[in-house]
């Protein structure tokens, strides 16, 4: 199964990405996060980690949102 770190979901942003992450600390800590919430989806997806439907609902909806969230910042204006 594919992963989908944010490095390959936005490889247009490469540079932004690393900038941030080294100038913004809320940016890190999201970004920190995301890894963790994606590294969690994969394995509930490969069926490592076994969960009820509804708590990979929640974590699926929270990657969603940091995401968003992260797109949000390396798509502002500056």
């Amino acid at each position: 199964m594919e992963r989908h770190d944010l490095l390959h979901e936005f490889p247009e942003y490469h540079d932004k990405i690393h900038q941030l992450k080294t100038d913004d600390n809320h940016f890190k800590k999201l970004f920190d996060e995301y890894n963790e919430l994606e590294h969690q989806v994969h394995r509930i997806n490969t069926d490592v980690e076994v969960v009820t439907d509804e708590h990979a609902h929640e974590v699926k909806a929270k990657l969603l949102f940091v995401k968003d969230e992260l797109y949000s910042m390396l798509t502002k204006e500056e």
